[in-house]
């Protein structure tokens, strides 16, 4: 871990680091806020995953968490969205290759040598973050858009590791929307049955832990019904009995003017679980 940044925030400390992944077989950048507890005792974690086109950037500069965390006495953690460097594939647009890792392991050339963003978030980022900082093994997780696919699939996947899951704008239903479509065919193949690995809506229905889970939804998002799709999770939801709470946000749209309206009362949604667990 390099540490390229270093400042001041809320009494508690924002840097981004530099270090070589190994899983992702190239040079990373990500954010730790650490809050004022953490210079006398460990803290628990929050990881957020941003969305398509995104760095560890937005999320430290635009949503405002800080400020909450360090009341709260939280740790955020903030991964990039991709691998990165000269040597790593890219596509054309927008919603494929550097920038649109989908928070998934690609299985097909020339996405699988470094697009295992899944390995990354669950076990090689934790792992470093608990050995280099002051935090405990207490987690939870939460995302915007392509990130808030990340945070849903990768809690129902992991029981056990996370204390709480929230997002902002998910796509919860990847193998039936577009940008889904784009990322998983590329990266998974034209099989459809390996997409349901990554497919929150399809997770629910195999859930082994019902975690507290938070989604937001603003209901003037211009993605709403063509990407994201949050009524076909709750269908899944309600059908496993499973504790999902959805609320449409009025006015709302897809931008992190979004998250940082509501980013306060995630960080409150987390730190409720840290405390009962």
């Amino acid at each position: 871990m390099k540490c390229v940044e270093h400042r001041a925030c809320f009494g508690g400390w924002q840097d981004v680091y530099r270090h070589h992944s190994s899983v992702l077989d190239c040079d990373m950048a990500f954010a730790v806020y650490l809050p004022p507890q953490a210079t006398h005792e460990a803290v628990p974690v929050l990881y957020w995953l941003s969305g398509l086109t995104c760095t560890e950037q937005n999320f430290i500069t635009k949503a405002g968490a800080q400020r909450y965390a360090a009341e709260c006495g939280m740790a955020l953690v903030v991964p990039d969205t991709s691998p990165r460097g000269d040597d790593v594939p890219d596509a054309e647009g927008y919603d494929l290759g550097k920038g649109a890792g989908f928070y998934l392991n690609a299985t097909m050339a020339p996405w699988s040598r470094h697009y295992r963003m899944y390995d990354y978030v669950v076990h090689e980022l934790p792992a470093l973050i608990e050995a280099q900082c002051p935090v405990t093994g207490a987690r939870a997780i939460s995302g915007h858009s392509m990130g808030g696919h990340g945070a849903l699939a990768i809690a129902l996947k992991n029981p056990g590791r996370y204390r709480s899951v929230s997002a902002f704008s998910p796509i919860v239903a990847p193998s039936r929307v577009p940008w889904g479509e784009t990322a998983f065919s590329a990266y998974l193949g034209d099989d459809r049955e390996t997409w349901k690995a990554y497919d929150a809506t399809e997770l629910m229905k195999t859930a082994k832990e019902k975690l507290p889970m938070l989604i937001d939804q603003g209901d003037a998002d211009e993605f709403l019904h063509t990407q994201l799709r949050p009524d076909l999770l709750m269908i899944e939801a309600h059908a496993a009995g499973y504790p999902a709470i959805l609320r449409m946000q009025p006015g709302y749209d897809h931008s992190y003017y979004f998250v940082a309206s509501f980013i306060g009362e995630h960080i409150a949604h987390h730190a409720a679980a840290f405390r009962r667990s």
